[in-house]
């Protein structure tokens, strides 16, 4: 509502119109006059006013009918209309009420009256103006949480997307990191690390169909896969039957040394049952694990648009040597995870062995049980 409140006054008795006009002038109020309905209709329609006083007996279009048609403009705000009438019966007052009207005042008019009826109709349009100031705000809010909301399930979706392809502390680190020249930067951690390799695959994948092939490493990578992220492992990559995962990194893991063997225990469990299926298709095949603790370097590696997560170090190198080096059925274990496990796991000593990319024989320990 404008301030001050601009009123229009519409009679097509000039000497009615200015002493309204002067009235309302006096009172504060900013007036606007016309002579019939129609130029009413036009300047409502280009200019809305806070409140209409309206004449009921005009030549043309009597006050009933302008007030029914300017109700019916399209795209008006609420402007109350008092219909200002000599015809103060019942079936009247019902009749204006019914076109549109939302008081009326009789004539002659009283002073005191009409600036009374003029306040009460000012206060409603007022209060009707907040209520759709604040139902405009309202929707301009349901807009943007609508927006919000669409903005979040698609991220939401893309971050299950990337957890498909991604594990999931890395899909974490990246999606959290303040800036993607930050995300996963190189950096130094001990870390474990657990290698697992399939015996017999290579013949078994010689001789099977490509179908069989691609079905058995979809189900051990399941068996390995639902293991490694319940004990919150880092799977960092799917080579055909190899498998190397990380603990530490990047996110920390308590007591990571001990959860990297209770999940190579895990591993050698269900996979018994697994190969007990395959060996009945004529699959002879086992498992051989290798696990690892030290310093590693760990971070993006890659190029262009493609990178990986990656572990690089003497630790990785010994967690795969060691899975290359074991038996089916063997977990065994570098010197430093072996300490760290004890005496809760029991490993023993097999042996100081060669092992590739190493200048010295390796300490060598098999997982007890």
């Amino acid at each position: 509502m404008r301030e001050p409140p601009r009123i229009l006054v519409v009679d097509d008795a000039p000497d009615a119109r200015n002493i309204l006009r002067d009235r309302l002038v006096a009172g504060g109020y900013d007036v606007r006059t016309a002579a019939d309905g129609l130029a009413a209709i036009d300047l409502v329609a280009t200019d809305p006013p806070d409140l209409v006083l309206l004449d009921v007996m005009m030549p043309g279009i009597d006050g009933f009918e302008t007030a029914r048609r300017l109700k019916a403009l399209p795209g008006l705000p609420f402007v109350p209309i008092v219909l200002l009438t000599a015809r103060t019966d019942s079936a009247d007052v019902v009749a204006g009420l019914a076109a549109g009207a939302d008081d009326y005042l009789g004539k002659p008019i009283d002073h005191d009256a009409l600036l009374a009826r003029v306040r009460a109709m000012l206060r409603m349009k007022a209060l009707q103006d907040e209520v759709a100031a604040q139902a405009a705000e309202l929707a301009a809010w349901n807009g943007r949480l609508e927006a919000r909301v669409a903005a979040q399930v698609e991220e939401i979706e893309r971050i299950g997307r990337l957890r498909r392809f991604l594990a999931p502390q890395v899909a974490d680190a990246i999606l959290g990191s303040s800036s993607e020249a930050t995300a996963l930067a190189s950096h130094r951690r001990e870390v474990a690390v657990l290698f697992c390799d399939l015996r017999g695959f290579t013949a078994f994948s010689e001789i099977g169909e490509p179908e069989d092939v691609m079905t058995l490493l979809g189900e051990y990578h399941a068996l390995v896969g639902e293991r490694v992220f319940h004990h919150h492992g880092t799977l960092e990559r799917f080579a055909g039957d190899a498998v190397m995962i990380v603990f530490n990194d990047p996110i920390p893991t308590p007591f990571y040394c001990r959860t990297a063997v209770t999940l190579a225990r895990e591993i050698m469990s269900g996979a018994d049952g697994l190969f007990a299926r395959w060996r009945r298709r004529g699959a002879e095949l086992g498992l051989g694990i290798g696990a690892a603790a030290g310093f590693a370097t760990l971070g993006r590696i890659g190029f262009g648009d493609r990178f990986d997560y990656a572990a690089i170090g003497t630790v990785t190198n010994l967690a795969s040597r060691l899975s290359s080096q074991a038996a089916a059925g063997q977990i065994l274990l570098g010197a430093r995870l072996a300490e760290e496990i004890a005496p809760e796991w029991t490993s023993r000593h097999v042996g100081d062995r060669d092992l590739r990319g190493f200048a010295r024989p390796v300490p060598v320990y098999e997982l007890a049980g």
